[in-house]
């Protein structure tokens, strides 16, 4: 469990470190932020043609309101949480490879989900929109995260000793 612990702490900081370098933001989080407007853009589109993006940012082209995403509104904290968790704990790579990416794919599209949401719950009522984005949509897009590891580790190949049967182990 120290050595877990130890691991985990140890790639979260170099992680969050990672993340805050200027050639990481300017060459990899800013592109891949971008990348989630466009991606959310898309997805409205299918029912609303009236939302363009911009960069980093969600816009109504009917009345003008936008949301930008931000740090800590792309779901990569979250992620970096996953793979730290996944990278500490004692597994074959090819399942922490496999768990990465899975719970890389479930996180954002829960964030996608999140945006949004946000989207028009902006445009809709400026208090609920506070609310949401402060409060429930950071905890559940963390908790997906917490999920995910979880899971994974329900499905993650049991050692010789812990398949025996209990009444062998007595």
């Amino acid at each position: 469990m120290y050595r877990f612990m130890f691991l985990f702490l140890t790639f979260l900081a170099a992680l969050f470190v990672l993340e805050l370098w200027q050639p990481v933001i300017d060459h990899v989080i800013l592109p891949f932020t971008s990348g989630i407007a466009h991606v959310c853009t898309w997805i409205v589109g299918l029912f609303d043609s009236h939302v363009i993006a911009r960069g980093k940012e969600l816009r109504s082209t009917t009345n003008g309101f936008a949301i930008s995403i931000e740090s800590g509104c792309n779901g990569v904290e979250a992620v970096i949480i996953l793979i730290s968790a996944m990278l500490a704990f004692p597994a074959p790579w090819k399942h922490k490879l496999a768990g990465i990416g899975i719970g890389f794919a479930a996180i954002q599209a829960l964030n996608l989900v999140r945006i949004i949401s946000l989207f028009y719950l902006g445009q809709w009522n400026r208090t609920w929109f506070d609310w949401f984005h402060l409060y429930l949509w950071q905890a559940l897009i963390v908790l997906d995260a917490l999920v995910v590891f979880l899971i994974w580790l329900r499905y993650l190949p049991r050692d010789g000793a812990s398949r025996s049967s209990p009444l062998a182990a007595g």
